[in-house]
């Protein structure tokens, strides 16, 4: 383990919270990635002072915004073309023929996840990688979907035409739990199973997995799937909510695109179901307790040595009671500041339409944390996965030529690319909580109609944002053992 730069002064810590939140827009990855090479140790104290008055500078200069000023920029928009649907057709069956090729290679290519690309096209391009784009462009996903071009073609060969109901309707009492069942199942396997990147076992589970989502995508439709049930779907969607790209439906199935600001789209979001609210938390959560998972202070709390890595066998039980625990709280603290500040404000709004509404206020937070967890596995593995795609079966191919592309693992070491990385990390996630208490003062004020009531309902919230802003650039600066 390498320290982080310790030159790093408070000259430069105030410069990197001023430049880097004003510039910094959040990309995300949710992923099992590399292990993080760097730690601060110095000035840490700089930075958890610094991050928290940033986050508290962004609330109390919004007191003096008047919403109709956040609400004129919110709808600023740019238009940029359109699309006909047959390109999506086109992009899901790609989609689809690459994820084949994948499995394929999972089951016969090598047995090595550093050399096969179906772990890094899942763990590092997918997860990491395409989680970004969302979270800066808008919703690639609804192209590449890997669904819906074989759900529109077995349609098809059945004769069923597009405006005819599905065979079974999706109950609406189930709401979104079934997306919330799967991304619990996902993260467990992803940060608890003891080999998520072994090539065989993951070419089963995505190939279970996308056979499931077929199953269920013919019997209640596509969308009604795709926007419930689906996880991937579902989660991408609200990740493509902070992008700068709106899509629009338009005639004769066309789409038209416009340019927005980071995060405009957040302003006039509905809210969403209970289900939907905890699987917003329940994304931020997985991702803080991977990284408080690898931490010396989580081994001291569970009695062992961080020096002496027992592997992820070991401790698959308490891990299990821990991710359970860290999403269980993030719920509880997240709706009790809810119940709080709309106490506060004296509002009679529903308590679930307003966490709902006040939900979307996470996703700038939940980016920020996937970007900075993840950026050196992006930095790193991305270059294994540019060698591994080029020879998917290890047969010698060099399919794009970048078989034998070196890889540079130096690119995220030594002290300059230590404090580069460790400022963009900070900065992304002091930016994404500032981006948030906008967001939640601009959800706030639609919600109570007042800015005395907003801001009042904000203040729990806003404290909260504080809060894990200090924790997570603790977890950042913090010693880990694997």
């Amino acid at each position: 383990m390498t320290g982080r730069p310790s030159a790093l002064t408070p000259r430069y810590s105030a410069l990197a919270w001023f430049v880097g939140g004003a510039a910094f827009i959040p990309g995300s990855a949710l992923a099992h990635a590399s292990d993080r090479g760097h730690v601060l140790l110095l000035p840490t104290g700089h930075y958890l002072v610094g991050g928290a008055l940033a986050v508290t500078a962004s609330f109390v200069v919004l007191l003096f915004v008047r919403q109709d000023a956040l609400d004129r920029v919110s709808a600023l928009r740019l238009g940029i073309g359109t699309l006909g649907e047959g390109l999506r057709l086109s992009a899901s069956l790609a989609s689809f023929a690459v994820l084949a090729t994948l499995v394929a290679a999972g089951f016969f290519g090598s047995r090595d996840p550093l050399s096969n690309p179906l772990p890094l096209t899942v763990w590092t391009l997918v997860w990491v990688g395409l989680t970004l784009v969302q979270g800066v462009a808008g919703n690639l996903w609804h192209w590449i979907d890997p669904w819906y071009g074989p759900c529109r073609i077995v349609s098809a060969l059945l004769g069923r035409p597009r405006s005819d109901p599905p065979p079974l309707r999706l109950p609406q009492w189930l709401g979104m739990w079934p997306a919330v069942a799967l991304l619990v199942a996902f993260a467990w396997f992803e940060l608890i199973y003891p080999a998520p990147d072994d090539p065989e076992r993951l070419a089963w589970a995505a190939g279970i997995y996308w056979l499931f989502g077929f199953a269920m995508m013919l019997a209640f439709g596509h969308d009604a799937w795709s926007e419930r049930g689906e996880f991937l779907s579902v989660f991408f969607g609200m990740v493509a909510r902070f992008g700068m790209v709106e899509r629009k439906p338009a005639e004769s199935g066309r789409s038209t695109f416009s340019l927005c600001l980071p995060g405009a789209k957040l302003a006039a979001t509905p809210a969403l179901p209970f289900g939907g609210t905890l699987f917003l938390l329940i994304a931020l959560a997985s991702v803080s307790f991977d990284g408080l998972s690898k931490t010396f202070f989580w081994f001291g709390l569970n009695g062992l040595n961080p020096l002496e890595y027992p592997g992820r066998t070991a401790l698959v039980g308490v891990n299990s009671l821990g991710l359970a625990a860290a999403c269980l709280l993030m719920a509880v603290v997240f709706l009790s500041c809810v119940l709080a500040g709309e106490r506060l404000a004296g509002s009679r709004q529903s308590f679930f339409t307003a966490a709902g509404t006040l939900v979307w206020s996470i996703v700038p937070i939940a980016l920020a944390y996937h970007f900075s967890h993840y950026l050196i596995a992006l930095l790193v593995n991305g270059q294994y996965a540019l060698v591994a795609l080029s020879d998917p079966f290890s047969l010698g191919w060099n399919l794009f030529g970048t078989a034998h592309m070196p890889v540079s693992a130096g690119i995220a070491a030594g002290s300059s690319a230590a404090r580069v990385i460790w400022n963009a990390q900070a900065a992304a996630i002091v930016a994404g909580h500032a981006i948030a208490v906008l967001a939640a003062h601009s959800l706030a004020s639609r919600l109570h109609g007042t800015v005395r009531a907003a801001s009042l309902s904000q203040l729990p919230l806003t404290l909260l944002m504080i809060a894990y802003t200090v924790f997570g650039l603790w977890l950042l600066s913090t010693p880990t053992a694997a």
